[in-house]
């Protein structure tokens, strides 16, 4: 089986491929940068590169596409809304494209993203809620599913999953576990004496990426195209209960400092997701406990700074 990683040298393109090689795929993934993705057949390619995508589909002829290439920080989509939505919505019309002129159907999994619900009126959040995209990313995710829409009843066997919350070691620090094991980390060291944190009284809904890639195989092998389904715990976790126990794996005496920068001027209290569609369909449910994954990512950061 062959399998094809759009965006395959990103945080979760990197664990797909891996699980993927395992699981015995032959993997060949694309990246804007020339990089290595070890015991993967890495192209240097655009998703916005319309001939080159359609070369390298007709040359592959995979059997499985997974569509990860994004630009995925919410915060930068505001500072750069046009390529965030090009790459979101050109880059995937070029995919879809390339499969139709190549004259192939393979299964194609599209992540789209919790951030197309924005605040919902109630939760825990299912596939029925209704999608109010509060920021550039949000929006070209919501126009991708569109056109996902379109491309299924011209023939493309193409799944959607809505993935929340999940980070694991390698996830950048711009995000919050990251940003506090890494921060830890240099407390321990001596590189800085507090943590800054923004608001931690907030509940939100975490996996850990080794789980969501399992889910993404489970999903192109199970699935029925032409659905969405939410990839979630299921569970609402409290920010700042966490932080106590990612505080608890260091013997340093930390301190906690609220940096008002990091506040966001909305930040809706309960985020959480309804995952019952996705288990009925895979039987898929999160087996790595949140607490393990501090831990991996505390470690990770103890070895870099």
């Amino acid at each position: 089986m062959k399998a094809f990683i759009t965006g395959i040298n990103g945080f979760v393109g990197r664990y797909l491929a891996k699980y993927l090689l395992e699981k015995g795929f032959e993997v060949t993934g694309i990246d804007r940068n020339s990089v290595e993705v070890k015991g993967c057949d890495v192209e240097e390619c655009d998703i916005l590169d319309k001939e080159k995508v359609e070369l390298l589909i007709e040359k592959i002829k995979p059997d499985v596409i997974f569509h990860l290439a994004a630009l995925s920080s919410v915060k930068q989509s505001f500072s750069n809304p046009e390529d965030t939505k090009k790459v979101s919505i050109e880059g995937t019309k070029n995919l879809f494209d390339a499969v139709i002129e190549a004259n192939i159907n393979p299964v194609i999994l599209v992540i789209s993203s919790l951030q197309v619900y924005g605040a919902p009126d109630k939760v825990p959040i299912t596939e029925d809620s209704e999608l109010r995209p509060a920021s550039p990313y949000a929006e070209a995710k919501v126009e991708q599913e569109k056109l996902c829409k379109e491309y299924f009843k011209k023939g493309l066997k193409i799944i959607i999953t809505r993935s929340f919350n999940h980070t694991g070691p390698e996830q950048s620090e711009e995000f919050v576990w990251p940003s506090f094991a890494k921060q830890i980390a240099e407390i321990e060291t001596g590189k800085r004496k507090e943590i800054k944190v923004g608001n931690l009284s907030v509940k939100r809904d975490f996996s850990d990426v080794r789980d969501i890639v399992r889910a993404y195989l489970l999903a192109v092998e199970k699935c029925e195209p032409g659905e969405t389904y939410n990839i979630c715990s299921g569970k609402a976790y409290n920010i700042g209960e966490m932080l106590d126990i990612l505080k608890s794996y260091s013997t340093t005496d930390i301190q906690v400092i609220v940096e008002p920068s990091r506040l966001r001027k909305i930040d809706v209290p309960l985020l959480y997701g309804n995952n019952s569609k996705f288990f009925k369909a895979t039987g898929w449910k999160p087996e790595i406990p949140f607490e393990q994954t501090l831990k991996d990512i505390l470690e990770y950061w103890r070895k870099r700074v």
